[in-house]
């Protein structure tokens, strides 16, 4: 299954638990209401929409998140742009629920875990929540210190606000994403 994941223990974003010696996120979205709301935001985000709606940059070996797919995101610009090589760690597609999870690989500048999923609660309201555990792994993120979670935490809403409007525009329109 390739490399193995720069850090341990692996998939506990899956049961919201932040180890200890990481930094925890936890960052709740509301992105709607309804079925198709749900329906729309959930294949944005099991297929990779709601991180290049972002500007994200996405390679990855699979179309869709899977367990074992091994995906690359770049986040910036030119020769500023920083690569975090992953390998999706869980994955779900449930009536009510879908998201996942992937885990850094060598060469990503943290070390950790990131979760995204998309819930429709008994209300009908449809939540998009991101849950991650990470420490940095490079010098660099090293000297960012407080200024990393910082930032991760704009990235956790802006993959909010994509989503939201990935999710309104399909609903609306009765289009896909």
């Amino acid at each position: 299954m390739g490399v193995p994941f720069t850090y341990s223990p692996v998939g506990l974003t899956a049961r919201g638990v932040t180890p200890p010696g990481f930094n925890g996120l936890r960052v709740r979205t509301l992105l709607g209401a309804g079925e198709p709301a749900f329906a729309a935001a959930s294949r944005a985000l099991l297929e990779w929409r709601m991180h290049r709606a972002m500007g994200v940059r996405v390679r990855a070996d699979a179309e869709r998140a899977a367990p074992g797919v091994e995906v690359t995101v770049g986040l910036g610009v030119g020769r500023l742009r920083v690569h975090g090589p992953c390998r999706v760690v869980w994955a779900l597609d449930e009536e009510r629920r879908a998201g996942w999870a992937y885990g850094t690989l060598p060469g990503h500048p943290e070390c950790g875990e990131e979760a995204f999923w998309v819930e429709h609660a008994a209300d009908g309201r449809v939540w998009l929540t991101v849950r991650a555990y990470s420490r940095p792994a490079t010098w660099w993120t090293r000297v960012g210190g407080p200024l990393v979670p910082v930032l991760q935490r704009l990235y956790a809403h802006h993959c909010g606000w994509a989503l939201r409007r990935l999710a309104r525009r399909a609903a609306t329109t009765g289009t896909r994403t």
